[in-house]
Order: C-alpha cells, then structure tokens, then sequence
C-alpha cells in the first residue's frame, strides 16, 4: 500500500485557539491512510492536541517563534528544516505574518503546493501592527494558493488587488454540527454543577487578549446584571489578558458573578448552559466560536467588525462597540426570552459542515483543484 500524502500546517502552538480547533476538525475527517497531517509550531511548549495529533499519525516540528530581531536566523531555521523536512505534497501557512519568508523556501526545496490561509482580519496597533504589514505586502505573490476565512480577512491578509483579481479563494471554518446541538440534559447537568439553575447566563468563548475585548464585555455583563439581577457571565479559554479582566470584576463588584473556566475539551456542553452569548472583538477573521454557538441554538450579539459571513442563521445581530456597553445589555434584555431550536440544517446549508469541506480539501491536497460550493452540492 502507497503511503499517504503529507500536509505540513504551519501554526503559532496546537492549543485550543479557533484555527488550531478548525483544522483538528478537519484533520479527524480526513481518510489518513491517503492524506496526513504534519504540524510546525513556533513554541517548544507542549500544546492541547500534540497526544492527539500523535495518536492520528501526525508529525509536530518546532521552530523558533519569530520576534523581527530574530529576521535572518528565523529565515536560517526554516532553510535548514525543508533541507532536511521536504517530504510534503503541501505546506499550509496559517501564520501569514511570516509566510512570505517560509513558504518560498519550502517552494525552492520543490514542495509542490504552498498556501497562505489568512485567519484573522487585523492586528494589534502600533509597532506589531506596521511590522505585519510590512511583512504582508507582496504575500499574494509568494504562495501558489491564497485561502481565506471570510471577506475582511483575506483583505487584510492579501491586499484588495489580490481579492479584486479573484486570486483569494474562501475555505468556511467549518465544524461538525451534530456535536453542539442543543442538548437538554447537558444544560440542566452543567448549570447545576455551576449552580446557575435559576440563573439568565451570559456566555463567551475565546482567548483572553486584547483582539477580543474582555473589558468591554464584561462591562456589558456589568449593565446586565443590573437590569437583570439573577445573572451569570461564563468565559472560557485562557491567555494573558484573564488577570486584568478578574481584577476588573473585582473593580465593578461582580466577582461572585464571572466564572472563569479556563479551556475546556468539552466546550459543546458549556454552550448549551448558556442562554445568550456575546462576542464583541476589535476584529476576527471569522470566528468559529461564533458557528459553534448558533449551532447550539444559542442567540448571539456580536461587534459589527467582524465578518458578515458568520451570520448563518437568524440567530447572529451586529452591533457596534463604539456605543455605551449598557446598550449591548438593553438589547439582550429585549430579546433575552427564546425557543432554543435544533439549527444542524442551516448550518451544513451555510457551507460550514466539516465533513463537506475535508472532502473539498482533500481532492485540493491531491490534485490541486479545489472545488467551489456549487461544486460540492452538486456531487
């Protein structure tokens, strides 16, 4: 038996972020006796899914993480790994702020197929933020293919000439529906090992950084609360921003009232314990924390930056951050009372379903044509 293909994703670790989840979702799809996975992160930490990824068959590479002093030796590392790692039908970048330095090298090593994957739709301000650019500019030259999450994305990854030109093509964040539908005896088990059974929960998912907009948030739950007294704020994920956001609580008088769960593996439960989520970030490529909640039937409010591919169902409004958070509030109280309805259909309708987009990848992964949508529907 022939051995299966390689693809070698490039990613920042393999935690619990939205892209790492989104292609572990894929990954577990895939036939892997035809098409395997292989990981470069930049970080020599230990990541959520490494057993996992090992387990499946995968590879996980490290390379330094990139920090613009580090330019030329950061440029040497990945000379000296496709030197000696050169056994991939495709490598995948979802780091595209170095993707115009590691994916010409892997083509020059002779890896057919480089793709740079555009995930988010900005970064933070200031010096961060012209050095990405900068390293951005002439990307869309520099991969054979162009991916994206949503609309906003790849323009802030490729350039509008690049989305104008058609060069930029859209690959949903997809996921597997079935595993948040709204779940009745789940929520009832959740809520009360959390002692929320007569409590209106607020939910958000996501890492505590500044993209996502913790403060704010949790001044909206700060306005609700006071409309709505018997109420509950679950976050979950992690990162650096969670000691300023408890010592916000602290401030406001809520503590009592946020509960801070950290990453969870079994993130679909804490869905259906909520009754309403909120995601008010800066910016996102499309964020499949987003996806997960409407497939769990859950209303969402969410910043009017974001991507508009994310509304799938009736269930998503936009609105703007600019606004006093007590307005955010005022509109979940209006609507705060609901049928939690079963959405799998909508879902897969919208072109988020999992299974359909490893398919799609996989005939990409082994003869470089990537279906359309209309493609998929039709077979």
């Amino acid at each position: 038996m022939s051995k299966p293909i390689r693809i070698l994703h490039v990613l920042g670790t393999v935690n619990l972020g939205g892209a790492e989840s989104r292609i572990m979702d894929l990954y577990r799809q895939m036939d892997r006796e035809r098409i395997q996975f292989d990981f470069a992160v930049h970080t020599e930490e230990k990541g959520h899914f490494d057993e996992e990824i090992e387990q499946l068959g995968g590879r996980i590479y490290r390379v330094p993480r990139f920090r613009l002093v580090n330019f030329v030796a950061y440029r040497k590392a990945w000379r000296r790994f496709f030197a000696k790692h050169h056994d991939f039908q495709c490598v995948q970048g979802h780091i595209t702020s170095t993707a115009a330095i590691y994916l010409p090298i892997a083509k020059r090593v002779g890896i057919p197929l480089t793709v740079a994957h555009a995930r988010n739709a900005g970064v933070d301000k200031g010096l961060k933020n012209i050095a990405v650019s900068f390293m951005r500019r002439k990307l869309w030259k520099k991969a054979d293919r162009l991916f994206t999450c949503s609309h906003i994305a790849g323009l802030a990854a490729f350039g509008e000439k690049a989305v104008r030109q058609g060069k930029v093509e859209y690959i949903p964040n997809a996921i597997k529906a079935e595993r948040f539908c709204f779940n009745q005896p789940v929520r009832e088990r959740i809520r009360q090992e959390l002692g929320l059974e007569d409590q209106y929960v607020l939910g958000h998912v996501g890492r505590f950084d500044h993209q996502k907009n913790h403060g704010y948030l949790i001044r909206i739950f700060f306005e609700l609360q006071r409309l709505r007294p018997l109420s509950q704020l679950l976050l979950l994920g992690e990162g650096p921003g969670m000691e300023g956001a408890k010592q916000l609580t602290e401030e406001l008088g809520i503590t009592k009232k946020v509960h801070f769960l950290g990453n969870r593996s079994n993130i679909s439960d804490y869905y259906q314990a909520m009754d309403y989520f909120v995601f008010p970030s800066f910016f996102e490529g499309l964020p499949g924390t987003v996806v997960e909640a409407q497939a769990a039937g859950l209303k969402c409010l969410i910043s009017d930056a974001i991507a508009k591919e994310v509304q799938i169902t009736g269930l998503v409004k936009m609105k703007s951050i600019s606004v006093p958070p007590v307005e955010w509030a005022r509109a979940i109280v209006e609507e705060a009372e609901y049928t939690r309805d079963i959405t799998t259909g909508s879902i897969k309708s919208g072109g988020f379903d999992v299974v359909e987009q490893a398919k799609r990848l996989a005939q990409f992964y082994e003869s470089g044509y990537l279906p359309s949508a209309k493609d998929e529907k039709k077979q």
